[in-house]
């Protein structure tokens, strides 16, 4: 029998992730996606992706029996999974976990709930993810990396051995992070960022080699 699922977004995330959850389906039956969820006025009974959008975030208390994950993410705002979290106070098993069946995972890779894998991403070996991970398309993540709650991942991040990124970092599309380095709680990677040295909790570094830029 499948699992009724919930997306709480409506935006490109969310609708990456409909079709995440398709693919799942078509190999196994696993998700009942009931529709989408999402603040903004006017949505609500619309169709996004193939979706009926249900209503405000706040429908997600009334429907317990629903597993939820969290698609929203913004890198001028990269704790907003976090915040969001925090805000609706739900039962921690709630959250469902995503993974694409293209992404290849490790058995030694562990996931924390709420953790959305898409496809062509690679996890070598002893890789430790948090919770509302958000890792798009083409992610490499190489061994002992651990990442922390509610990080997000642009396509196409290379991260090499033994890095450690803080909660709700913002990791931009293309970037390439040397090996053993920390990147900050907060911090921003622009996209296509090289980065070769430790980046601070809430800073933005930009370009190649990366630098500072600016607070977040």
């Amino acid at each position: 029998m499948s699992t009724e699922l919930i997306l709480a977004g409506a935006g490109g995330f969310a609708r990456e992730t409909v079709e995440l959850v398709r693919a799942v389906n078509a190999a196994d039956d696993r998700w009942d996606l009931l529709g989408l969820v999402d603040d903004s006025s006017g949505l609500a009974g619309t169709d996004v992706a193939g979706c009926r959008v249900l209503g405000s975030l706040q429908l997600l208390g009334e429907r317990p029996e629903a597993s939820v994950v969290l698609c929203i993410a913004n890198p001028g705002s990269p704790d907003v999974r976090s915040r969001i979290e925090s805000r609706l106070a739900l039962d921690p098993e709630r959250y469902a976990v995503l993974v694409h069946p293209s992404a290849v995972v490790a058995g030694s890779v562990t996931l924390g709930a709420g953790t959305v894998v898409h496809a062509t991403v690679v996890m070598t070996a002893d890789v430790a993810v948090g919770r509302h991970v958000a890792i798009m398309p083409a992610v490499v993540l190489t061994h002992d990396v651990v990442v922390g709650d509610h990080v997000t991942f642009g396509s196409g991040v290379l991260v090499s051995g033994g890095v450690r990124i803080g909660g709700s970092a913002y990791i931009g599309a293309g970037s390439v992070i040397r090996e053993g380095l920390r990147i900050g709680s907060g911090a921003v990677v622009g996209a296509g960022a090289v980065v070769t040295r430790a980046v601070p909790d809430g800073e933005v570094w930009v370009g190649n080699p990366a630098r500072f830029l600016r607070t977040v």
